[in-house]
């Protein structure tokens, strides 16, 4: 008898060495998509800044390149259109294409995007306006207040006079003292009893918040208006009282028609607006309820092209507006949006997922970053939080981790994450202060045994993280 042969001996496996090489290439590679995103962006904003400097004759020719945004849920598509206007101080608004219905349906219109735009310019260009003459309106708050503190009925309803500059009056004298009280804060425990005024608004029998006044040509806001501002007296703190004449004050400083005009051409020359979920309204077929979605895109065409939409401020031009469209796109791609919908969108920039790399950076680079929200919260009630790198890079994996075996929902994974390493502590930290536990140190072990457990334990991980 002979034994059979022994089989081959398996081959071994490749070396560490070429994994982490492809690693390192899909991490090289998401970078660049990342940088790509933020990059056509830039452009499309610095174009903005040259087209504006172009002769009106060949200004007009120059149309924004409108970008669509393709990625996975939680990678940062909203976050760059709203860090660069921020930065550049643009009216920016960001809608769900969900929320939009073909003319006829019961719903919004695409319209409404440009209208909300409006008010977003409008409510910037006051505020700027309103901390122009904030110094004034401060100065006559304070009389108004210190007219006020001394029993002077009449102060809230006549214009604030300017001080006297006779040195031996008495009156104002005191008047003196109680502004400097008023400014060394003496008075803050106090209250006063103030007029406050309301605007009348004149609801919209039948309609949508955003589509009344436009529905109506206009004639509600006519009839605000025309009607008397509403007033009853109210007893508030003295803060609060300095606040409200503030205001008050403030409006009548602002050139409100002045203010209106530059917001609608700061509309028309810097807007950007986020339309988010594109995806969602490309149906590859047309079928029962997805012929509204089609009617979306229908109505969204002129839009984006270049149109007149009409507000209850005026007529607004789209042609200089800037449209980001962004989208997951699982189930559909884009392809499967109107073929004239897709040429008004020639940009296409794609991002990847975010890996443990880009959670690090996330955790501990920007300002105001979930890391110190969560030190800062806990020094409200006494406590000193430290957390080492060991345990940024903890946090960073298990999101990671979380999202490969759970579903992928992005950098929204760290705060998932980070509630569930300081839940025990938020919830007791005044208990622990009291006792004299003032110190907390946050390393990798106290990160892995709050968390690790619930992301091996799959079924419990659906629900918890």
């Amino acid at each position: 008898y002979k034994p059979p042969p022994r089989p081959p001996p398996m081959k071994k496996p490749p070396p560490p060495q070429a994994a982490v090489a492809t690693a390192d290439e899909l991490r090289r590679k998401a970078n660049e998509l990342e940088h790509e995103a933020k990059r056509a962006v830039a452009v499309a904003m610095r174009n903005r800044w040259r087209r504006r400097r172009l002769p009106a004759s060949l200004a007009r020719e120059v149309v924004p390149r409108n970008i669509v945004m393709l990625g996975p849920t939680g990678v940062g598509k909203t976050e760059i259109a709203r860090r660069l206007a921020a930065l550049l101080k643009a009216p920016f608004v960001k809608v769900e294409a969900t929320k939009f219905t073909e003319v006829g349906y019961v719903g919004r219109d695409v319209e409404s995007m440009i209208r909300d735009l409006v008010e977003v310019a409008i409510r910037m260009t006051r505020q700027e306006q309103a901390e122009s003459v904030r110094e004034r309106a401060e100065t006559a708050a304070k009389d108004r207040l210190v007219a006020i503190l001394l029993g002077d009925e009449g102060a809230e309803t006549r214009p604030s006079a300017p001080a006297s500059t006779g040195e031996d009056d008495p009156h104002d004298r005191v008047r003196q003292r109680l502004r400097e009280k008023l400014d060394a804060g003496l008075f803050d425990d106090q209250e006063v009893e103030i007029t406050v005024r309301e605007k009348p608004t004149i609801p919209a029998m039948g309609l949508g918040p955003d589509q009344g006044d436009t529905a109506m040509g206009g004639i509600g806001s006519m009839l605000e208006s025309m009607l008397p501002s509403k007033t009853h007296r109210r007893k508030v703190a003295v803060p609060r009282a300095l606040e409200l004449l503030v205001e008050q004050e403030t409006e009548p400083l602002i050139d409100q028609d002045r203010a209106v005009e530059a917001a609608i051409e700061r509309v028309e020359q810097d807007g950007i607006v986020f339309i988010d979920e594109i995806d969602k309204v490309a149906t590859p077929e047309s079928r029962g309820a997805d012929v509204s979605r089609e009617g979306v895109q229908r109505d969204l065409l002129p839009i984006v092209e270049g149109s007149s939409v009409n507000t209850k401020h005026g007529v607004v031009k789209t042609d200089g507006i800037l449209f980001i469209a962004a989208g997951a796109f699982h189930k559909a791609s884009i392809s499967d949006l109107m073929p004239e919908l897709q040429g008004r969108f020639p940009i296409r920039v794609e991002l990847t997922g975010l890996g443990p790399e880009d959670f690090r950076r996330i955790l501990v680079e920007p300002e105001a970053n979930l890391v110190d929200q969560q030190k800062q919260l806990l020094a409200t009630e006494g406590m000193e939080v430290e957390v080492t790198d060991d345990a940024i890079e903890a946090m960073a994996d298990l999101a990671a981790e979380a999202n490969d075996r759970l579903e992928n929902i992005g950098a929204r994974r760290l705060m998932t994450i980070i509630e569930k390493v300081f839940e025990e502590v938020s919830f007791d930290a005044d208990i622990r202060v009291t006792r004299g536990d003032r110190g907390l140190l946050v390393d990798g072990d106290f990160v892995r045994q709050r968390i690790e457990h619930l992301v091996s334990e799959e079924d419990l991980g659906r629900f918890v993280l």
